[in-house]
């Protein structure tokens, strides 16, 4: 039975505002809580404009607050950026008004360029490198204490928020493997080494105390509506935003446009095309098919959709189609298996 779940990047579109943005993540939280998705997580990127989910642990609160039940974690807080300590109190002061519905999904990437780097942490030596033991740090921190210890966690300290390593490469696969924790590859946005990723998480994965068997969380791209050709038109929002990025350009959520592809350069076509073997596009019938072909591909455990669309309606409709198409798929397999 394959779990879904929500990437939320708090969009910003065209002519509107961080507030407007927040507002609406609040609202489709709540409403693929009613779909039946089972966690929602934000991610932590600084200096784009296009972006409001900067301060990771506030908006975590901020959804957490006006949700009952969901899951509500980040995917991902940028360890590199922040000493564990500082994050193991934020989650633990999170896990403590929130029992039970908070986890913390963690990557080595800045989520910026190196200036705004520096800007964040007045200097350099948050070293990558260092990731590893910085993630063992916080697990000790957001654990039970140990004899001699001297430096706490408060809140944090015994509320064991559980813990992902994400990725998009073959270096969170292994870390994840040692660590005996679940692992998320970002394969909606950088699938080149997803297969060869999930391959040594498998083969690597060590048992833990939080996690016997490996699992593994895939992201996926989604832009349902009621027809193909409405969803081929309002996924070219999300299609001129990944170009943007990829050239380094943070810019605003742009509105859709007719037959984008055709005006595109051939650089442009071929950033475009790496996408489409991570997307599901399309109504409810075309999604379903999509989506059936990419689990029998990955053997995911769960897939993590996001969704970026310029009408909020429209994007909560995407996530209610997709979730009824995750829910066709799971009742065809309960017939084939029974």
């Amino acid at each position: 039975m394959i779990r879904t779940s929500v990437l939320d990047l708090c969009p910003i579109t065209e002519g509107s505002t961080p507030a407007q943005a927040l507002r609406n993540s609040l609202d489709l939280a709540q409403q693929v809580e009613r779909f039946g998705y089972h966690r929602y997580w934000v991610a932590e990127h600084h200096n784009s404009r296009g972006i409001a989910s900067a301060a990771t642990s506030v908006v975590i609160g901020y959804l957490a607050a006006g949700t009952r039940t969901m899951t509500i974690g980040s995917g991902g807080i940028m360890l590199p950026n922040h000493s564990p300590l500082v994050i193991a109190e934020q989650f633990g002061t999170l896990a403590s008004i929130y029992p039970g519905r908070i986890e913390l999904g963690l990557g080595r990437a800045p989520g910026t360029d190196p200036q705004t780097a520096y800007a964040l942490r007045r200097n350099l030596s948050g070293d990558v490198d260092n990731f590893p033991r910085d993630v063992i740090e916080l697990q000790q921190y957001l654990g039970d204490p140990l004899e001699n210890q001297r430096i706490f966690a408060v809140p944090g300290m015994g509320t064991h928020v559980p813990l992902w390593i994400l990725g998009s490469s073959l270096y969170g696969a292994q870390l994840a493997a040692m660590l005996g924790l679940p692992y998320a590859f970002a394969s909606h946005f950088a699938p080149e080494q997803m297969m060869n990723a999930i391959r040594v998480y498998r083969e690597k994965f060590e048992p833990s105390e939080s996690l016997k068997e490996p699992y593994v969380m895939l992201g996926y791209n989604i832009c349902a509506a009621d027809s193909d050709e409405e969803a081929e038109f309002l996924r070219s929002s999300a299609k001129m935003s990944f170009i943007n990025r990829r050239k380094g350009q943070r810019t605003l959520l742009p509105p859709p446009v007719e037959n984008l592809e055709d005006q595109l350069e051939p650089l442009d076509q071929a950033i475009l095309k790496e996408m489409k073997a991570v997307a599901a596009v399309g109504s409810k019938a075309t999604v379903t098919n999509q989506i059936r072909e990419f689990l029998a591909e990955t053997g995911a455990d769960e897939l993590i959709l996001a969704c970026s669309m310029f009408e909020h309606d429209k994007r909560v409709r995407s996530y209610e189609i997709a979730a009824g198409a995750i829910r066709e798929l799971q009742d065809t397999t309960a017939i084939e298996a029974g």
